[in-house]
Formats: structure tokens, C-alpha cells, sequence
């Protein structure tokens, strides 16, 4: 060890020597420079580690990835499209023709596997309502269009590779595509597609909107019946729980979808259909009457009142008014077609705040049972025309909810019944009503049966209805005139009826009062009197002012019919996106 004397002198200019380090200083010193601990070094470790697995992994996949799309022969086929496309020049076909015109021909020759011959080329536009992978090599699908179905095959081949077989069954349900393949005969009927004696060998499948993975309603599930008034927790016959209405309703889109549906709005819209052509050949013109009203009409307590600028103004109950005023107009017969908004907090399985209405209304020569015949007459075509020309949707509707045919009696004759005619049926039958009661709907469903055991017939009218319990504008009848007492001005019965199908009010009617005098009296004395001088009615009152013929009417429920007809058990299920006193959406 080496002596003081022999260490280096320290220059001058040089700093001194730093003290020893006390203890304090020497354990703060080393607080301030640790580094992470052993445990944190070693999570840290791991960490970069993992991050280089995936990293690794993930570029082994992005080559293995590349190297497949490099050896895919099937690249182009399929895939995702662009939202805007050119225009190929491609026919796209329809299922529907295709089974038309080649179920039954034989193509000839061997398909392979499972197929008893290869036909033409084709291409169309479906939804995908079924696909799944069988293997590496092959998928089936189902595809949809309107109400045909197809099942189609997708298999692996030296030209068709597996990426396309596992692109295809993995497809999610309700997708819309684009197929190219050719026709094919199987060995066996397909069972579980409507088009059962043809089968697609796809080639192409591209993919013009893709569904979600997860739908909020299946398809499938709407196939079938709505759970009964009061059946909680319902179930299939294979253990699967039935959809409630509410379900099916808040999902309405994905619902509509259903076969179910759309052969009850292909009857709807049959219904219009008939209802037009039989008026139109009758001379009767089509009129569009305003829905925004600046008073309300026909009473206040159940309209729908809305901002109007910067006024009120309110949904039109109906197109009554209007439709007299057009009369008065000349335009001696018109009908129309539009919605009708009532503000009735009815929640009931027959109501709606909103529903379609088909309405008419005609000048007659000398009684208002002309019209009644003619409206007879328009029911009974309409009746024939849904069983002849939408047998099928009836048909595929009734085996859901499983309801009776529609009757009606042989001769065409529809049962016609003075108002106490229907009242001494009920009281026979062990009622209790009065004379001039208004009937409930149990009354009206217990009548319809009665009915129905006595003259054969869903359908009949019920004639005269008493004063008291219809709108201001009702002609009296005849009698009611006769014997009429001021002191009583709203006793005895009127010209008016109501049409009724499976015991259930489908059509309200009457002769109008055509005399601006007599009219002005009569809603004066009427049970809830109206001022005729008031801004929704001056008008109208003004407008028999001017000359007018005797004329009659009905206001129709289209989709009364419609359930009625078919036999629904809620009216909801005959309109589109419903709308209640609970149910505004979608």
C-alpha cells in the first residue's frame, strides 16, 4: 500500500476533496438513483416478450394470409361489393321464374355427387336466410327472394377454393348477395326450400350488404303465431319461446320480413285493389281529402290537436264533411283511400289511433238502401276476389293462426237485420239489452254468432240503428220524422247501418242530411249539440245551401278486414309500423 508521500500533489486550481458521505446522505442518495425493482424488471421482461409473440404471430399470419390470396383461383369471386357500382349489362333472373320455367325439365346428363344434372348459368340478387360450413370443401346456403327459397351448394373444386367454401358458410343470416352458379337437379327434393326440384352451384358470391352477426328478432321466429291474449311464457313445439307482439313490433323491419307477413299485406293491399276496381266500374271517382282541419269537425274530445304555424290545427278524424260537400259538388259518387287519426285511448286487440280507412259516398234516386246494395255488393266482390285471387297468403295465414274459412251464405245474400230484429235475437238468447241500447263488443260478437247459426254467414248488416247513438248529420228514419216530440227530439231510429264481419263492427254508414235547414236543427238538438256556425262546420253547413241530392255512405276499416278476413288475433298484425295510445315507433 502506497505511503501519503507518494500520492500525486492536488494542483492548486483543483477542487477539494467532497466530504465523506454522512450515513443520511448515503441512504438518500441511493433512494434517488434505485432503478425498478427485480419483480418489475422481470414483469417488464415478459411483457416485451409476449408483444413480440403476437407480433411474430401476427406477421407469420399476414404471410400465410398473402401467400393464400396469392393461391386463391377463386379471388375474384367473392368478396364484399362497393355501395355504387357500374352497370354490367348482367340479367339478374327471379327465383320465381326460374322454377317456372325449369322445374320438371331435365337438364340431362350427370352433375356429380348428389346431382342428377347441371343446367343453365344464372344470376340473381337474395337474401341469405340460411348458411353453414359442412366441411373444409363445402357449404350450403339458402337463399330468398320474396317468397321463394333455394338451396344452394358451394363446394371446393381444382376452379373454387376452401377460402371461398369458408367465405360463404359464414355468411350472416338476412345479408343481401349477389349469386352467379348453374341450375342443378338434386337426387332428392330439397323439403326445406320452396323450390324444392332445383338447387344453385355457385360460382360467384359477392356480398352487397351485410347483415349483423346478431339480429334482435330471427326471421324464423316470426313465421309463426303471436302468443294467445293471457298465454305468458308460450313456446313452439320445439321448446322455443314464442315472440311476443311487443318483440315483433319494436323490431318491425326485421319482422315484416316473414313469409307470414307478407302474404297478409299482399291481402291488404288485395283488398284495396278490389275495393277501387269494383267503385271505378261503378263511376265513382278517387278523391284526397285534406288531413290537417283548422276546427275540429266532428268533436273535440277525440281528435289529435297539433301546432300549425302559429296556430292549432287537427288531425282529421275522417273524411265524412268533405265527402258530403263533394256530393253537394256534383260529383255525385266518390270515394277515397287515406289514413284516419282517432284520439281513443282504446287498448284493445281491434283499435288504433291511426288506421286506413276506405270511404265512399254516393247520391241515390229514392231510398238509401240502394246504397246499402251497393255496399253489399262491394263486400261480396271483395270477399270472392280475396278467395279467388289471394287463395295462396289466405292460405299460408290461416294455417298459423288456424281460423275457419270465411263464410258467407250460398246464395250471396247478405243478412240484412233491422236494429230490433238483432235486439230480439240477443234477448232469446238470454242478453239483457234495451230497446235503444248501443251494443258492447260482447253483444256484437254474441249477435255474429247468432247470426252465423242462423243464416250461414261471417257477414251481415244491421240496419236502422236508433238516433240517439249516431253523428248529427244521420237522416231520422221515416217513423222517427212521423213521431217526432221536442221533448224527445233524438228518440226513434235512423237511416244508418253498420257492416259486421265474425260479429265485429267493419263499417259505419248512413243517409246524410242533405237540407241545410233541417241539418242546422239537428245538431242543435242532437245528444251532444254542435254549433253549425262554428269554423269547422259553416262550411260544411253552407255547402246545402247551394242545392244538394239525397245521398248515403260508409266509412270502412280497412284493417278490420283484413284481420277479420283472415282471421288475425290482433289488429296490429294488418298494419305496417301500428300506431297506439302506447306506440308512437318506430
Amino acid at each position: 500500500m502506497a505511503d501519503e508521500q507518494s500520492l500525486p500533489e492536488r494542483p492548486k486550481d483543483a477542487p477539494a476533496a467532497a466530504a465523506p458521505p454522512t450515513e443520511g446522505a448515503a441512504a438518500a442518495a441511493e433512494g434517488e438513483d434505485k432503478g425498478p425493482s427485480k419483480s418489475a424488471l422481470k414483469k417488464l421482461a415478459k411483457e416485451k416478450e409476449k408483444a413480440e409473440k403476437a407480433a411474430k404471430r401476427a406477421a407469420e399470419e399476414a404471410a400465410r394470409k398473402k401467400e393464400s390470396e396469392a393461391n386463391d383461383v377463386s379471388a375474384e369471386n367473392y368478396g364484399e361489393l362497393p355501395m355504387i357500382r357500374e352497370s354490367t349489362g348482367v340479367e339478374h333472373r327471379r327465383l320465381e321464374d326460374l322454377r317456372e320455367k325449369y322445374d320438371g325439365k331435365d337438364f340431362g346428363g350427370e352433375g356429380g355427387e348428389g346431382v342428377a344434372g347441371i343446367g343453365p348459368e344464372v344470376v340473381f340478387r337474395a337474401a341469405v336466410e340460411n348458411a353453414r360450413n359442412q366441411s373444409a370443401k363445402l357449404s350450403f346456403l339458402v337463399f330468398a327472394q320474396g317468397h321463394s327459397t333455394i338451396q344452394a351448394v358451394v363446394a371446393a373444386s381444382d376452379t373454387l377454393s376452401r377460402q371461398m367454401v369458408k367465405f360463404a358458410g359464414s355468411i350472416p343470416t338476412e345479408s343481401e348477395v349477389i349469386v352467379h352458379g348453374r341450375l342443378g337437379k338434386p337426387r332428392e327434393p330439397v323439403k326445406s326450400t320452396t323450390i324444392q326440384n332445383l338447387e344453385v352451384h355457385v360460382n360467384k358470391l359477392y356480398i352487397l350488404c351485410k347483415a349483423d352477426a346478431q339480429l334482435p328478432l330471427q326471421v324464423a321466429d316470426a313465421e309463426g303465431r303471436i302468443p294467445a291474449e293471457g298465454e305468458e311464457n308460450a313456446v313452439r313445439e320445439d321448446g322455443k319461446p314464442i315472440v311476443s307482439l311487443h318483440a315483433r313490433l319494436t323490431n318491425r323491419t326485421i319482422d315484416l320480413k316473414a313469409n307470414l307477413n307478407h302474404a297478409i299485406f299482399k291481402v291488404k293491399y288485395g283488398v284495396q285493389k278490389l275495393f277501387t276496381e269494383f267503385l271505378d266500374e261503378r263511376g265513382f271517382l278517387l278523391m284526397n281529402s285534406p288531413r290537417l282541419l283548422g276546427a275540429a269537425s266532428e268533436g273535440g274530445a277525440n281528435v289529435f290537436e297539433v301546432k300549425y304555424f302559429n296556430s292549432k290545427a287537427y288531425l282529421a278524424q275522417s273524411p265524412q264533411l268533405y265527402k258530403q260537400m263533394m256530393i253537394a259538388a256534383r260529383f255525385e259518387r266518390v270515394m277515397e283511400i287515406g289514413p284516419i287519426f282517432r284520439a281513443e285511448n282504446s287498448n284493445t286487440a281491434r283499435h288504433l289511433t291511426e288506421f286506413t280507412g276506405l270511404d265512399l259516398e254516393m247520391a241515390f234516386e229514392e231510398h238509401y238502401h240502394e246504397v246499402v246494395t251497393l255496399i253489399e255488393n262491394l263486400m261480396l266482390h271483395i270477399f270472392e276476389g280475396l278467395r279467388t285471387r289471394y287463395a295462396k297468403e289466405t292460405e299460408l295465414v290461416r294455417s298459423v293462426y288456424q281460423v275457419e274459412e270465411f263464410k258467407l251464405p250460398q246464395s250471396g245474400k247478405v243478412p240484412r237485420l233491422h236494429f230490433k230484429e238483432g235486439i230480439q235475437m240477443l234477448r232469446d238468447a238470454g242478453e239483457e239489452v234495451a230497446d235503444f241500447d248501443d251494443l258492447s263488443t260482447p253483444q256484437e260478437k254474441k249477435l255474429g254468432a247468432l247470426v252465423l247459426e242462423k243464416y250461414g254467414s261471417d257477414f251481415y248488416v244491421l240496419d236502422q240503428y236508433p238516433l240517439a247513438i249516431r253523428p248529427f248529420y244521420t237522416m231520422p228514419s221515416k217513423e222517427s220524422q212521423a213521431n217526432y216530440d221536442p221533448k224527445d227530439p233524438n228518440a226513434g231510429y235512423s237511416n244508418s247501418y253498420d257492416f259486421f264481419m265474425r260479429g265485429q263492427e267493419i263499417m259505419s254508414g248512413a243517409q246524410r242530411i242533405h237540407n241545410a235547414t233541417y241539418l242546422e236543427k239537428r245538431m242543435r238538438e242532437h245528444v251532444t249539440p254542435v254549433d253549425p256556425q262554428s269554423d269547422g262546420l259553416r262550411d260544411y253547413v253552407n255547402a246545402f245551401r247551394y242545392g244538394c241530392p239525397p245521398h248515403a255512405g260508409g266509412g270502412i276499416g280497412l284493417e278490420r278486414i283484413v284481420m277479420l278476413y283472415l282471421g288475425l288475433p290482433n289488429i296490429r298484425l294488418a298494419s305496417l309500423y301500428p300506431r297506439d295510445p302506447s306506440r308512437l315507433i318506430p
